[in-house]
C-alpha cells in the first residue's frame, strides 16, 4: 500500500509541476461566446508559442445576435485580427495549469489590447475569458452603432484547447 501511495504521490507530483504554456511550439485554440454593447457572437482565436512566454496568432469574431436598432452587413459584423501574446503564467505562478496572457491586436477595425487568463483541467482541454479594447480605431470621428462592433470594449469566455 505504501509503494502505490509513493508512485501516485510522484505521478501527481510530475504531473502538476507541468506548466500549462510550453513556450516554442505551443499552439493553443480557444472557441467562445462574446459579450459587447448592442450585440453578442463568437470568437475563435489560435496561438502558436514563438519563444518561452511569447505568442502571436489570429482571431476572428462575429456578431450573431444584434439589438433591434442595429442593421449590419457583413464587414460590419466581423473582424479578423493578428494577435500578439505576452504568456506570463509561469512568471505569475499562480497555478500550473493557468496561463495569464496580455496582449495587442491589430484587427480590420483597430489596433488594440486584450487580457485573457486560460484555466486548464487537462493537458488538452480547458476555459478561458478574454477582454478587449481598441486603442486606436482607424475611423477618426463619431462611429455609427455598425462601426461600432468590435470597436468597443468586449469580453469573451468559452473553450480552450491545447495542441
Amino acid at each position: 500500500m505504501k509503494k502505490i501511495l509513493l508512485i501516485a504521490a510522484l505521478i501527481a507530483g510530475v504531473t502538476v509541476n507541468a506548466q500549462i504554456f510550453a513556450g516554442k511550439g505551443d499552439q493553443k485554440v480557444q472557441i467562445g461566446a462574446d459579450f459587447q454593447s448592442g450585440a453578442t457572437g463568437i470568437q475563435g482565436t489560435y496561438d502558436y508559442g514563438l519563444a518561452e512566454n511569447f505568442s502571436m496568432g489570429l482571431g476572428v469574431n462575429y456578431a450573431l445576435g444584434l439589438d433591434d436598432d442595429i442593421d449590419a452587413d457583413f464587414d460590419e459584423r466581423a473582424t479578423i485580427k493578428l494577435r500578439f501574446n505576452a504568456n506570463i503564467g509561469n512568471v505569475i505562478n499562480i497555478d500550473p495549469m493557468f496561463d495569464f496572457y496580455p496582449g495587442l491586436a491589430f484587427s480590420t477595425k483597430n489596433f488594440g489590447g486584450h487580457v485573457g487568463a486560460r484555466y486548464f483541467f487537462t493537458d488538452g482541454f480547458g476555459v478561458y475569458t478574454e477582454a478587449a479594447f481598441p486603442l486606436a480605431q482607424y475611423k477618426s470621428g463619431d462611429l455609427t452603432v455598425q462601426e461600432e462592433l468590435y470597436n468597443q470594449f468586449n469580453v469573451s469566455v468559452g473553450l480552450a484547447f491545447n495542441f
